[in-house]
């Protein structure tokens, strides 16, 4: 769709979309193709010959997101306790997601600091669950329907350790923190900070928010959305380290949209099922066709800004003290230490297996950008070259 339809929209946005949007653009139009080069691979058994493509490897591209998430889930798996985790989604206010639109960069960082002090403020409180915990926390800035919906999916530990350190302390099976106040929290932390970003000069308020611009009328703003409630929502712990893996896989690495749930695309529309959460049951499922134009602006206003880190780790978890931090934590659960990589092992190979015998291929020939592989040999040219 991007190949067929992304240049015609480059040629009428000229001009309205950033550099990152069109390298995003370029990425997933050249992926696996001649455009980046590629290899030959061919099977140990029949001699089967396949083409394959390099990758563009952008984290914005729906194919290349299966290998990215595997090795960073294989290097999280040690990070693993045995202990339940919980879920917990920070969601911004649909007043806050028009400003943090036009300010990318700040507000999502802002959102990220405040979610996670949110997390380890209360954690630590003794009131509550009186230990330091560990967080990992993803962002992401779409509905099903790819409207702009910025918000953080956290995975925390069912438990901390103590604030002198001596033991680890367990939440409830089924409850980790009050929700009600970490709403309440979260949106006293990111409007404080918001407020000193204004007053920094540092928000842009432009199109339909420009009126916020006048301060008067942003305090006004402010006070406004500091009476609405702030959902914070936890889900019941996952059942064991395997399940949370299993998650991570699905979150860490997802995109506005997946190719499998684009349903069709006729040059004029795109149509593709995504959830009504509006809805119960059967009719949560839902299709819509939006114009390929639309479509195109939508799936680009979820392009991070450049450098901006989706994936953040915080408290036990946060990279400066993981690993001490982990160990005493398995010291405290008593059980055995993490155990040492070994770096002898063989790397493992993704590449899907013969598709006619189920051989493993080998790569026996890579070309550059812009080229084509050599044709594989057919049975004349192959007697040719074994003649004498």
């Amino acid at each position: 769709m991007f190949r067929a339809a992304g240049p015609g929209y480059r040629g009428a946005h000229a001009g309205h979309l950033n550099l990152v949007q069109l390298k995003v653009m370029t990425a997933i139009e050249n992926c696996r193709t001649a455009a980046l080069g590629g290899h030959v691979e061919a099977c140990e058994d029949c001699g089967h010959w396949r083409i394959a493509y390099n990758s563009c490897r952008n984290r914005h591209c729906p194919k290349c997101q299966g290998a990215a998430a595997r090795d960073w889930l294989a290097a999280r798996e040690a990070d693993l306790l045995p202990v339940g985790y919980f879920h917990v989604v920070f969601t911004l206010p649909a007043e806050i997601a028009d400003i943090a639109f036009q300010n990318k960069a700040a507000l999502y960082d802002l959102l990220f600091r405040a979610a996670s002090e949110t997390m380890l403020t209360i954690a630590a409180d003794p009131q509550h669950l009186g230990a330091r915990i560990g967080i990992t926390a993803v962002l992401h800035t779409w509905g099903s329907a790819m409207t702009h919906h910025p918000h953080v999916h956290m995975i925390v530990p069912g438990g901390g350790i103590s604030r002198d350190g001596q033991r680890w302390i367990s939440s409830r099976p089924a409850f980790l923190l009050p929700v009600r106040v970490l709403g309440k929290l979260f949106r006293r932390l990111f409007l404080t900070r918001l407020l000193a970003l204004y007053d920094a000069g540092r928000l842009f308020l432009g199109g339909g928010i420009a009126p916020l611009a006048e301060r008067r009328a942003f305090l006004r703003f402010l006070s406004s959305v500091r009476k609405k409630r702030w959902v914070v929502y936890a889900k019941p712990p996952f059942a064991g380290p395997q399940a949370v893996l299993a998650y991570l896989s699905r979150y860490t690495h997802r995109i506005a949209i997946s190719n499998r749930r684009l349903i069709a695309f006729d040059g004029n529309g795109v149509t593709f099922r995504y959830k009504d959460y509006r809805r119960d049951g059967p009719e949560r499922q839902r299709v819509m066709t939006l114009a390929t134009d639309a479509f195109i602006q939508r799936f680009l206003l979820h392009v991070l800004p450049r450098g901006f880190h989706r994936i953040r780790h915080y408290g036990l978890l946060a990279a400066s003290a993981r690993r001490t931090s982990l160990a005493l934590a398995r010291q405290l659960l008593e059980v055995a230490p993490e155990p040492a990589n070994d770096n002898t092992d063989e790397p493992v190979d993704h590449r899907p297996p013969c598709p006619c015998c189920g051989g493993h291929m080998i790569v026996i020939e890579t070309f550059e950008r812009w080229q084509q592989p050599r044709a594989p040999p057919t049975p004349a040219t192959r007697a040719r070259e074994l003649a004498p």
